[in-house]
C-alpha cells in the first residue's frame, strides 16, 4: 500500500492537507493557534488513529466485546536538535473482558499497528490499556 497526503500553505497562520475527499487545517503558525494540530499534535493523532484502527480490526478476531475505546498519549520533545525524544500512551477500553483477554487485546495493538510499529523503531513508544473506571453503576468518561 501506498498513501498519499498534499498540503498547501493558505497564509502565515496554517495550511490545509488534502487525501481523498477529507481535508484537515493544520497549524503551521509560529506563535500557533488554538483550532488546529500542529505538527506534534499530529504525530501524536496519527498513533491514536492507528491504535484504535487496530482494535477496530482485531476485535472480531479476537470475538473481543467493547463499548469504547480512548487513546490518551503524550511526548517529551528535546530541543536541540528538536526531536521527539519518547511517546508514553494510555489505551483505556470499556469493556467486561477479563484482565488476560485485555492484555491480548494489547499485544495485538503492539504487534500489528503500521505507524505505531513505524513509531516504535525510531522512538520510544510505551504505555499501557487499563478497563474504564465504572462510576455509580454507569462507565466514565469515554469520548
Amino acid at each position: 500500500m501506498d498513501y498519499r497526503v498534499t498540503a498547501e500553505r493558505i497564509d502565515s497562520h496554517g495550511s490545509l492537507a488534502r487525501s481523498k475527499d477529507a481535508s484537515l487545517v493544520l497549524d503551521t503558525d509560529v506563535a500557533g493557534r488554538r483550532d488546529a494540530f500542529n505538527p506534534a499534535e499530529l504525530f501524536l493523532a496519527a498513533i491514536a488513529a492507528c491504535m484504535i484502527k487496530s482494535i477496530e480490526r482485531v476485535t472480531p478476531l479476537l470475538k473481543f466485546e467493547l463499548r469504547g475505546v480512548e487513546v490518551r498519549l503524550s511526548a517529551v520533545r528535546q530541543d536541540a536538535p528538536p526531536r521527539i525524544l519518547r511517546v508514553d500512551y494510555e489505551l483505556i477500553v470499556d469493556t467486561d473482558e477479563d484482565d488476560a483477554r485485555l492484555d491480548l487485546l494489547h499485544r495485538n495493538v503492539r504487534k500489528y499497528g503500521t505507524i505505531s510499529n513505524t513509531v516504535a523503531a525510531a522512538v520510544a513508544l510505551e504505555g499501557a490499556i487499563r478497563r474504564r473506571a465504572v462510576v455509580g453503576g454507569a462507565t466514565a468518561g469515554i469520548l
